[in-house]
């Protein structure tokens, strides 16, 4: 069952299409049946009435977006004009549904809720958040890696790259592997969730390469799961290992939350626990005991979306021992939970010095100078996250860092910047850790636009 959940699509083939067809079909014969029976000054007043209450749920989905800022976040111009559409549609069906009687009545009950789908659809095909019908459910997608055991490195990327050249690289599989694993919390006590886990074809073979390392971490509300599928994490990494001869990063995806209402801020608190210690201690150690990865912090990569992203600018510039280089998209200034105030209270016991030990900024200028690298993005339709991509890589430039900041064209803060971003990311990133050159420059990625650091 599991299996079949995560094979159905939300984003693209049968079942949106199915819905938007059904949708648009019902609409198309309550509006006609209402004209054939004679009854078009009441259809009339009905599509006045559906038009009101579409300006309303404009005006409403606005204000809660844009002024009031309840997600934090815009939820952007495509979200909003959706949900009024879909606030359109249904007050229509509803105007039907009160005044219709037969066969017409249940019709009109039914596009209520084919309404109701379509407009969750389509708000979810502009995130990319969940994918599939197994990501909505929170269904385990991949298989235990405790039944798999990869071979300990038995020689360097270099040499791995040399044997390639030569034609005589160890036998590998043509796509990679993802696994699900609970990694152990021996330090941190932290109360995790399962990992995900991708494996790159080289990573397979009998004699793996010291592969580098990409910990990449969901936003919240999400899940290591969510990371995987709508990031597209396998599928970019199996394109990249396909031009590099088997090679991409290991990729772990840890839980920082502990559950989808959780924030941890990716701290040590007495709120959700030992986050912090949790990523920069055990997961590492965990990582390197088992996984067939190189030691070396240039080899390594933190990096992830919205609180995520925030987690990776400051993870990677309080343990720059750990992690050489940071992978943000659509990240914060800071911890952000509530009202400032409050959270230093709960998080830190008050301590605002410990609170602003946390921000990513200081932390990086406290720490100068640095050899790390940092590849940040923003959604050309998320503002704010572009003026904290700024703030936060001129603090990096600034602290010696090499930095790359990017506007990906045409999403926000959603998913699609994630995927967008993250492929020159991975290119520029793999080319500083040996997996061998770029394929073009950033500015040449489709919908990329670089920012230059000032």
């Amino acid at each position: 069952m599991g299996a079949w959940l995560a094979k159905v699509h939300l984003t693209q083939g049968w079942l949106p299409a199915s819905i938007f067809s059904l949708t648009a079909l019902a609409l198309i014969v309550l509006t006609l049946t209402g004209l054939t029976h004679g009854r078009w000054r009441t259809l009339l007043r009905q599509v006045a009435i559906a038009l009101g209450i579409g300006g309303l749920g404009l005006l409403a989905t606005w204000l809660v977006s844009d002024v009031f800022m309840l997600f934090g976040v815009s939820l952007g111009w495509m979200v909003i004009i959706s949900v009024a559409l879909g606030f359109l549609a249904v007050g229509f069906a509803v105007c039907i549904l009160i005044t219709a009687r037969g066969w017409r009545r249940i019709l009109a009950a039914l596009t209520v809720l084919l309404c109701l789908l379509s407009t969750g659809l389509r708000v979810d095909i502009i995130y990319g958040e969940f994918t599939t019908l197994g990501s909505l459910f929170s269904v385990s997608l991949y298989p235990d890696y405790r039944d798999h055991k990869a071979a300990k490195p038995a020689m360097s990327v270099a040499q791995w790259r040399s044997l390639a050249s030569r034609g005589k690289l160890p036998s590998h599989p043509s796509v990679g592997r993802s696994y699900s694993m609970r990694i152990p919390n021996s330090r941190s006590r932290f109360a995790a969730r399962p990992a995900d886990i991708y494996l790159p074809p080289a990573a397979l073979s009998d004699k793996p390469p010291a592969l580098p390392v990409f910990v990449l971490l969901a936003g919240q509300p999400g899940s290591p799961d969510r990371l995987f599928t709508a990031g597209a994490i396998p599928a970019m990494m199996d394109a990249y290992a396909a031009q590099h001869d088997g090679l991409a990063p290991v990729v772990v995806s840890p839980d920082q939350n502990g559950a989808s209402s959780h924030n941890s801020l990716c701290v040590d608190s007495p709120v959700y626990g030992k986050a912090e210690t949790y990523l920069s201690s055990d997961v590492p150690a965990w990582i390197r005991a088992e996984l067939p990865v190189a030691s070396q912090p240039r080899q390594w990569a933190i990096g992830g979306f919205s609180q995520g992203g925030t987690c990776s600018t400051q993870l990677g510039a309080r343990h720059p021992h750990v992690y050489g280089n940071m992978l943000p998209a659509d990240g914060e200034l800071e911890p952000t939970q509530g009202r400032q105030e409050q959270m230093i209270r709960d998080y830190f016991d008050g301590d605002r010095k410990r609170f602003l030990a946390q921000v990513p900024a200081r932390a990086m200028l406290e720490r100068a100078p640095s050899r790390q690298l940092l590849f940040t993005a923003a959604g050309s339709n998320d503002k704010e996250s572009q003026h904290n991509m700024m703030v936060i890589a001129k603090a990096a430039n600034q602290a010696g860092m090499k930095v790359r900041a990017v506007i990906t064209q045409g999403s926000g803060h959603d998913w699609h910047t994630v995927k967008t971003a993250w492929k020159p990311g991975l290119e520029w990133v793999g080319q500083a850790m040996g997996l061998g050159p770029m394929s073009r420059p950033i500015e040449d990625f489709p919908n990329i636009t670089e920012t230059h650091i000032g």
